[in-house]
Parts: structure tokens; C-alpha cells; sequence
């Protein structure tokens, strides 16, 4: 959006404009803002800059006229010095406040991604001695998921987090993970008892292990299978129950979980064409989930949907097919805009959402992109304190390129929950 360079004695309340400053260099808390009020025009007009960059299709009102060189003065003002004083020096007690809340929530970040990324190396853990040791095996994962919905049980809301990107060769193991979580989650808000989460936590971890079996050359197929390497695939859920069946200590309520996964409301899915009542309530709920996490990452990834439009498809496609007590669950814990959705906000801003809180899931935690800050300085704001609204959704590929370096938005949406009663 293009803008004009203007003196500030020509700038108002309702221009939207740019400071030419470093971020550290003022008291706001953007370089780019609209000024509200006559004494964020003061503090402006103080700050020692001849001129402003200013946006004119951002501002609610024109610029003063130009003034003459004989008469530069900036017009008076009923705001004393004193007053003005206490404003700037609310307004950088504010600001650092803000920027320990942001150092903070950093914090918290890095904590949650070393829980993740510790449940990501178990994972991967089982999947590797499945075959050879498969009592092993299921014991790692008995007390990964053991330990997850403990933790679970515990938070009295969900903080889910947008977790780093991951390598596409192990993309196995994050769906995996990723389902287990997403439905354990769902499982918690649905009322379930611990034994149902638990349940519900291994039949997910385990449901796409029969892709083990698969060759990697049709997992990785780009283009439409062949009706032979189709039936190939949708053995699947039998070769992972055949794993399973391996260990008697595998739970038996958690194994219609791999066998039905694929099983639709309408009859329409595989292995065995199951409908409605049929199919385990439990599978139905893993179900909404998978299908969730393919929409984000099928095989053929131009076809990937950005998370609020994989939403979108689930709710105008899935009536007949999942379970819609279970979708609208998924959408409360992951909120209209989940974590990994790139956004424009009210005030023209870009960012990306990083965390969601299923107690308020209209004002998720956005990175904000601003050119003037560090990428490892980027501001993180609460729309609710902002008070912002996201105006709509953006396609990661068409950023420009150096918001699209800044903000770096995922390939692989992988979330985990922030666990605040625990130190380690």
C-alpha cells in the first residue's frame, strides 16, 4: 500500500502512519499505527523526526495543510509538559510490559516444543521396534500416552501451540502424533474419563502403522494410484491391526480405532463399507481428526489446505460422512483461525497465528510481521488486548517474499498443548 512522506506538522488524529525510528527508539508499541488521540500526536511531534511516512488508505482523516517556512510552529495545546511526561512514561511502562509478556510467552514456546519434540522421538522410538520388538514397543507408547493425558486431565484450559517445522521423511510419525494429540484434546472436552483418553490416545498413535507395510513408492505416489495399488493401500488398517495383534498387552478397546479409521457415517469408506452405529464411536471421533491432518498434508502437497480451509471443507462436505458433535469439538479446540493460519488483521497488519486458548478462541496468539523489528524480536500480540480482529485468511505461497521468510509458515501443521503444571 503505498504512502507519502509528510511533515509532522502536517499529520492528525486518524492518520495512519510509519515511524522512521528503530523499534527501540519510541515508546509505541508498532512503528506503524493510527493515531488515536491528540496526545500520541504530541509524543510524535517530540520525538525529534522532521517527517513521517504516511498511508493515506489506512487513515481515517486528510493532512493539515501544508504550512509556510515562516510559520513551522506546531499548533498549541491544552496538554501540559507534566501531562504529556506521565502519557510517554505510561506508554514505555507499557511497552516493556509488553515485551516481557512477550519474552514470556517465548518461554513457554520453547517449553512446550521440547515436551513435543520429546514426544516426536518416542514416536518414532515405537514405530522402529514395532516389528522386531513389539512389547517394547507398546510399553514406550502405553506410557507416552499415559503421561499425555495426565497432564491433560490437569489444565483446566487447552493452550495448543503451532509446533516447528519437521522433515518430510518422518512425516509418518508427526501425523501420528499429531492425530493422538488432536484427539486426546477432543476426548478431554467431549467429558470423556481417563481410561476412554487413553484409549483413544493409542488406537490414534498406532492407527496408520499398516502404511509401514506399504511401499514407499505408492505413499509417495504424486499422482492418482492404480486401482491395484489402491487396494494395495486400503489394506492398511489391517496390516496395523496385525501389528498390534503381535502383543497381548495392546489394549483391545483401542484396536477398532486402526481396523475402522477409514470407515465412513454413510458406508461409504473401507475396509468393510461400515455405516452409521456400526462404527465405533471412538473411531468416529479419531476419524474427524485424520481427516483434519490429511486435508493439511495429503500425498501431493499443492493440494494441501491452509488450516481454517480444511475446517471449511470438513464442515460442507463431512455432513453425511463424520461425526458433526465431534467436528464442531475439533473447531472449539482449534478455533476458527488454528494455529498456522496466516491472517490480515483490522488494522492491515499480517501475521501468523502461533496458539490458540480453547477458553478464548477468538483472540489467538498472532506473530505479527513488522519489518522493523528482528524476526527473533517479532512482536506476539493478544487481539483481545490489541483490541484487533482478523479480517481474513492468506495462502502462505502468495506472500511476498520477505514476509513469507519472516513469518515462515509451516509445511507441516504440528501442534502439542502447553502443560503449566509442570517445570520440566
Amino acid at each position: 500500500m503505498s504512502s507519502i512522506k509528510v511533515t509532522v506538522d502536517r499529520i492528525q488524529v486518524g492518520n495512519y502512519i510509519k515511524l522512521p525510528l528503530g523499534w527501540c527508539d519510541h515508546p509505541f508499541m508498532f512503528n506503524n499505527f493510527k493515531i488515536d488521540s491528540e496526545e500520541q500526536l504530541l509524543l510524535i511531534r517530540k520525538l525529534g523526526v522532521s517527517h513521517v511516512s504516511v498511508y493515506p488508505q489506512r487513515s481515517d482523516n486528510g493532512l493539515l495543510p501544508p504550512t509556510s517556512t515562516s510559520d513551522s510552529t506546531v499548533p498549541p495545546s491544552d496538554i501540559s509538559n507534566l501531562d504529556l511526561e506521565r502519557i510517554q512514561r505510561e506508554l514505555w511502562e507499557s511497552k516493556q510490559e509488553n515485551i516481557e509478556k512477550l519474552k514470556s510467552h517465548r518461554r513457554k514456546i520453547i517449553k512446550t516444543e521440547k515436551n513435543f519434540q520429546s514426544a516426536a522421538v518416542q514416536v518414532r522410538s515405537v514405530m522402529t521396534k514395532l516389528a522386531s520388538r513389539p512389547l517394547n514397543a507398546i510399553d514406550e507408547a502405553t506410557q507416552l500416552v499415559g503421561n499425555m493425558a495426565e497432564s491433560l486431565l490437569k489444565e483446566e484450559h487447552i493452550v495448543l501451540h503451532l509446533m516447528s517445522e519437521t522433515k518430510e521423511s518422518e512425516n509418518i510419525y508427526y501425523h501420528s502424533l499429531n492425530v493422538s494429540v488432536l484427539s486426546m484434546l477432543l476426548a478431554k472436552m467431549k467429558g470423556l474419563d481417563v481410561n476412554e483418553i487413553k484409549t483413544i490416545g493409542m488406537g490414534a498413535l498406532f492407527h496408520d502403522m499398516g502404511k509401514l507395510k506399504i511401499p514407499p513408492q505408492i505413499l509417495r505416489k504424486k499422482t492418482a494410484l492404480t486401482s491395484a495399488e489402491l487396494n494395495f493401500l486400503k489394506q492398511h488398517p489391517k496390516y496395523g491391526l496385525d501389528f498390534v495383534n503381535l502383543v497381548d498387552t495392546f489394549p483391545e478397546s483401542a484396536k477398532a480405532i486402526i481396523s475402522q479409521h477409514h470407515e465412513l457415517l454413510d458406508g461409504s469408506g473401507y475396509p468393510k463399507g461400515l455405516a452409521g452405529d456400526d462404527i465405533d464411536p471412538l473411531v468416529q471421533l479419531v476419524s474427524v481428526v485424520n481427516k483434519y491432518d490429511t486435508l493439511c498434508h495429503p500425498l501431493d502437497i499443492t493440494k494441501a489446505r491452509v488450516p481454517s480451509t480444511a475446517l471449511s471443507w470438513l464442515y460442507k462436505n463431512s455432513v453425511n460422512k463424520y461425526n458433526q458433535s465431534d467436528l464442531k469439538l475439533l473447531v472449539k479446540i482449534l478455533g476458527i483461525y488454528p494455529p498456522g493460519s496466516v491472517v490480515r488483521l483490522s488494522n492491515d497488519q499480517i501475521g501468523m497465528v502461533l496458539s490458540v486458548n480453547s477458553d478464548r478462541l477468538l483472540f489467538p496468539n498472532i506473530l505479527i510481521y513488522d519489518s522493523e523489528v528482528p524476526r527473533a524480536e517479532a512482536p506476539i500480540i493478544d487481539l483481545e488486548e490489541r483490541q484487533l480482529k482478523i479480517t481474513g485468511v492468506l495462502k502462505p505461497d502468495k506472500l511476498p517474499e520477505q514476509i513469507y521468510e519472516y513469518l515462515n509458515p509451516r509445511s507441516r501443521i504440528s501442534y502439542y498443548f502447553e502443560n503449566t503444571k509442570s517445570d520440566k
